[in-house]
């Protein structure tokens, strides 16, 4: 087939974030790992965490992060956008401001004109102009599969880093974007998504999670992460365990992308949600929910939203100042004191 019948998503073996790598294989790798210590490495590996924290002096200290993936949708500037929003996400997450980025890119240069990279490099320009922060050069090799993405590097107070251990026993759980952007986004490269709900899902993955973080450290959060290729289920899965806590979900509050559950029931299931489903079984109490409503929970997500914890009132505070901005957050759980399992109801 002419290169110029194409669509970029053809060129993928997998949309987004749900080309990570399988949950537990990863887990796997890293376990043969010796973790890296040192006095100024304020966050690191062993709790899998969204971006690794260097201390520099009492009131200052580095957070640095990596993101790539194929593309998830045809247009070059908005795969770009979207690939740098959720690079980005990672600092957010943290409580971090980004300074800077480097683009990485892989790109069949036989296959595609170098023209369609030049708007997938203008997409990435135009999230960090948006969300204040620069990208400046970075990293390119010749692949046959396409992929882009930043290392980002931003800041952070020492004393004011959000962490997957910050779970707290009380907390309530806020969400601050809709799920569904994965199934959503295989139902685009199967060329069967409804234009409006193809566009309700690429609104959600080019919205930054900057007013996410600033609403998560005003209400006193101290544990955040956001929701990406794991799922809603499986960085929760994490969060818990680290934290040494027990959650549970509401799942009719939680948000989800119009028109997701309809192809959801349609039978569009990306591998990667299947995975993370089958990944969190080991500590999920499904209770009477249906094995869609679990699917949807555990559904890759690609430039989700951010997921923490604060005390009932603030937690309500954020949702509700988020909703003014326009942003779909919601308090979706709460967490008590318990041993990493998350409970469904």
């Amino acid at each position: 087939m002419p290169v110029a019948a194409r669509r970029l998503t053809e060129f993928s073996h997998g949309g987004g974030c749900a080309c990570k790598l399988a949950p537990g294989r990863l887990a796997d790798v890293l376990a043969r790992i010796t973790p890296p210590s040192h006095p100024d490495l304020l966050v690191g590996t062993e709790t899998g965490d969204d971006a690794a924290v260097w201390r520099l002096d009492a009131d200052r200290a580095l957070v640095a992060t990596t993101d790539f993936f194929t593309p998830i949708v045809d247009d070059a500037r908005t795969w770009g956008r979207i690939a740098a929003v959720n690079a980005v996400s990672d600092v957010y997450a943290m409580g971090g401001r980004p300074l800077f980025a480097l683009n990485l890119v892989a790109w069949p240069s036989d296959d595609l004109p170098e023209e369609l990279l030049a708007e997938v490099l203008a997409g990435g320009a135009d999230a960090g102009a948006e969300c204040g922060f620069a990208v400046v050069g970075g990293h390119s090799i010749d692949d046959p599969e396409p992929k882009y993405g930043l290392a980002v590097v931003g800041e952070v107070h020492p004393d004011r880093v959000l962490t997957n251990t910050g779970l707290r026993d009380g907390d309530a759980l806020v969400l601050t974007k809709p799920l569904g952007v994965g199934i959503v986004s295989s139902a685009v490269k199967g060329g069967v998504a409804p234009a409006d709900v193809a566009a309700a899902a690429v609104a959600s993955m080019t919205t930054p999670n900057a007013a996410a973080s600033v609403a998560a450290l005003a209400s006193g959060a101290t544990g955040c992460t956001d929701v990406t290729g794991f799922g809603l289920l499986g960085h929760l899965k994490k969060m818990a365990a680290a934290s040494g806590v027990d959650a549970t979900v509401d799942v009719d509050a939680v948000p989800v992308v119009e028109g997701a559950r309809e192809l959801l029931e349609s039978g569009v299931v990306p591998g990667g949600t299947r995975r993370n489903r089958d990944w969190t079984a080991d500590v999920v109490d499904a209770g009477e929910r249906s094995e869609h409503e679990r699917l949807l929970l555990a559904d890759a997500q690609t430039s989700g939203g951010l997921l923490f914890g604060a005390a009932p009132g603030a937690a309500a505070e954020a949702v509700a100042a988020l909703q003014e901005q326009g942003l779909r957050a919601a308090v979706v759980g709460r967490v008590t004191a318990g041993t990493g399992l998350i409970r469904l109801t």
